[in-house]
């Protein structure tokens, strides 16, 4: 045999042992963790040699004497499982900026319940004379809340003459796409959750809840659009809020999310230097310059979902506040089922099998020479507190 045959054999050799201890032998799972520098180049010179053989360039019985076949879905399978995560956790979403996120055990519907009482002041209600006994409070209530994860999972499927010809690598762009898919996934659910077709969701926004900014929920505009006027607005609906006892809720931070419309319309008022204001003073308005608090208040997230949840006007005109969702009880959250809180690729084990060999992995399925990716995302929620959030058609109208 040629000289470069052996070489490529010993450097197989020494992947295929490098592959066994990652893989099977030592039976450690490569999900969250991090790969030696020499482990990612020989993953990635074993890759590189598949890559070639699939073109056309390294003939096929030369995989089979240097590496096992068999060996080709696991380290392909894996390769593309680690790319997908990373794809996933770089890919930008907003949901986690306004959405509380949890982890539920199972599929059945998961029941939160949260307390509410006993949170007043004792003053002036509960006063205590002298040898008396304390005043018993009969407020503590329980608010119940439900939340349930579903599976969401497509699959793409590659014929054997496809990954042959892959000259320009979109086999290697599957995991871009999937992980695209899988935020979008989040971060449309999420949006659902607060937009429903028509704008802010009727459910979570109404009068009753006293969370829309309008005159009726204490604002002093109705609807405004996205101003420093309807922000200010919006600021005091969101102060009106009590706590089960009567209680101020302290809001110290809020997230303004937007839809790509009112990007520009958001980023100029919170990252004002100054704010012009017109102020009741003496017999007259007077315009004054104030400092824009805003900046250290407000943080703009723009949902590109808005209008596609709500294909109507007002899903380029509404705008929502939410206050930190780690402080107090969130307005949303979002649920991922325990072991799969990130997507997952899967491959379909391949069934053809050379007569005294073993299984041909490029060659996929035994009926139609077909290799299938699947990717999956396990994701579901729940609206929770009104009281943290309110929102503006944006359209000047009650």
């Amino acid at each position: 045999m040629a000289p470069e045959f052996w070489e490529l054999r010993e450097a197989m050799t020494a992947a295929d042992a490098t592959i066994d201890r990652l893989l099977a032998g030592a039976g450690v799972p490569l999900r969250g963790r991090e790969l030696t520098d020499e482990q990612k180049a020989r993953l990635a010179a074993v890759q590189e040699f598949i890559n070639e053989a699939a073109r056309g360039r390294v003939p096929l019985h030369r995989i089979q004497e240097a590496l096992s076949t068999s060996d080709f879905p696991t380290l392909l399978g894996t390769n593309l499982d680690r790319e997908l995560l990373a794809q996933y956790e770089t890919y930008p979403a907003t949901w986690q900026n306004y959405c509380d996120r949890g982890v539920v055990d199972d599929f059945n519907q998961k029941t939160l319940i949260a307390l509410d009482g006993l949170e007043g002041s004792y003053f002036p209600a509960y006063p205590q004379p002298d040898g008396a006994e304390p005043i018993v409070d009969e407020g503590l209530t329980e608010t119940i809340y439900t939340t349930q994860v579903n599976v969401y999972s497509k699959k793409v499927g590659v014929s054997f003459r496809a990954l042959v010809n892959d000259r320009l690598r979109g086999l290697a762009r599957i995991p871009q796409k999937l992980a695209l898919g899988a935020r979008r996934t989040e971060e449309r659910f999420a949006t659902t959750l607060f937009v429903d077709a028509n704008g802010p969701h009727v459910t979570l926004y109404s009068n009753a809840n006293l969370n829309k900014v309008t005159v009726a929920c204490g604002g002093t505009l109705n609807n405004p659009t996205l101003s420093v006027a309807g922000l200010q607005d919006a600021f005091l609906v969101l102060a009106r809020q009590v706590g089960a006892d009567g209680e101020p809720i302290v809001i110290d931070a809020v997230e303004l999310v937007v839809p790509p419309a009112l990007e520009v319309t958001a980023q100029n008022i919170v990252n004002a230097v100054q704010i012009l204001a017109v102020e009741a003073g003496g017999t007259a308005n007077q315009q004054i310059w104030a400092a824009n608090w805003m900046a250290k208040r407000c943080r703009v997230s723009v949902n590109p979902y808005i209008p596609i949840v709500a294909p109507v006007a007002a899903g380029h005109t509404s705008w929502f506040l939410f206050a930190n969702p780690k402080v107090g009880r969130p307005a949303l959250r979002l649920d991922f089922l325990a072991g799969f809180e990130q997507p997952g690729l899967y491959q379909k084990t391949p069934n053809t099998q050379r007569v005294g060999g073993g299984v041909e992995a490029l060659l996929g399925d035994f009926d139609t020479m077909e290799t299938t990716w699947k990717g999956l995302h396990i994701v579901g929620g729940t609206r929770l507190d009104p009281r943290a959030t309110v929102a503006s058609f944006g359209t000047n109208a009650p």
